[in-house]
């Protein structure tokens, strides 16, 4: 690839990260600690990026310049693992959290924009707006891949009060996307209660912590049993469809597709992101998950039946808790 090609693909993905050129310049500033015209030489191609720079900007922004370089490649297409510490994170892991958040703010900003989720456990931007529940995934996070070898109960794993702000601010920008698909695994709920159960038994859970996770959880039932209902986030009114899979969903994958943003992410053992935003990749993950919807039953809107079925089940499961 020729310098001028792929250092146009490595501007784009700085704009992908900052769209008003105003936030991006800001950014490069800080990051770099260069004056403004100096930014402004680099974007308007007078000057390029040295190399130090370039990596340092990859680094601190999760962009992947192997996929940037190989862009064109017959090879198979690169992945970027991404790796956060919820525990006591450092400003980097701070500050990629505050990517994700600040992209989906403005993915949702198009008005074709789409998410589609295939998982096997309840998405993040649903259980952040519920105290215990994002506490317990931070607690059973931090039981399977925290660095620390000693395992803490519950109510001694500490919470970043700034993961937490962004979290809630996560619950109420994911409503602005215009369309929402989610395929769930069929045993979502019941691997959650086993889980849930598992750690009460151990004593890492007290029984007054367990309720208020009951608590969490049979309030976020009712709220997927209103969007089911709708078809649409009551706050917005965006479109979501809810799916059940009726076969096993072994890991999470998402995609995020509009005219101006695109990203597919495999999220795997809870502990990595791998993210691509290779448009080869990113249609046949698209293809791939519109699969696996033909393999599902839509809860949403017009199967009343099937909506009234699954919610009832998953209630008498939460409830034996």
């Amino acid at each position: 690839m020729d310098n001028n090609r792929w250092y146009d693909y490595f501007l784009e993905a700085l704009y992908k990260k900052y769209p008003q050129k105003s936030q991006l310049t800001e950014a490069l500033m800080d990051l770099l600690s260069i004056e403004r015209e100096a930014v402004y030489r680099r974007l308007r191609n007078d000057v390029v990026f040295p190399a130090n720079e370039v990596v340092k900007i990859a680094s601190a922004w999760e962009i992947s310049l192997d996929e940037i370089i190989e862009i064109n490649s017959p090879q198979v297409q690169t992945f970027k693992m991404s790796l956060l510490q919820y525990i006591n994170p450092s400003k980097e892991e701070l500050a990629a959290i505050r990517q994700v958040v600040n992209f989906i703010e403005t993915f949702s900003a198009a008005p074709n924009a789409e998410y589609m989720e295939v998982s096997n456990s309840l998405p993040r931007g649903l259980i952040a707006g519920y105290p215990q529940l994002a506490r317990y995934f931070i607690f059973k996070w931090a039981c399977q891949y925290n660095n620390d070898e000693s395992i803490l109960p519950l109510a001694q794993v500490p919470l970043s009060a700034e993961i937490r702000k962004m979290e809630v601010q996560y619950h109420r920008i994911v409503k602005n996307i215009p369309t929402t698909n989610y395929v769930w695994d069929y045993n979502l709920f019941n691997h959650l209660v086993n889980d849930i159960n598992y750690f009460s038994s151990i004593y890492l859970i007290t029984a007054e912590e367990k309720l208020l996770i009951k608590k969490d959880l049979l309030a976020l039932l009712d709220y997927l049993s209103e969007i089911s209902s709708k078809g649409s986030f009551p706050e917005t009114g965006n479109s979501v469809n809810i799916y059940i899979s009726q076969l096993n969903i072994y890991t999470n994958y998402n995609c995020f597709y509009s005219d101006t943003a695109r990203m597919c992410r495999i999220r795997a053992f809870i502990k990595y992101d791998f993210c691509s935003t290779n448009d080869e990749m990113l249609n046949s993950f698209r293809h791939w998950m519109n699969l696996k919807r033909r393999a599902s039953i839509n809860i949403s809107g017009v199967d009343e039946k099937s909506r009234i079925e699954f919610f009832m089940k998953q209630r008498q499961l939460i409830e034996a808790l």
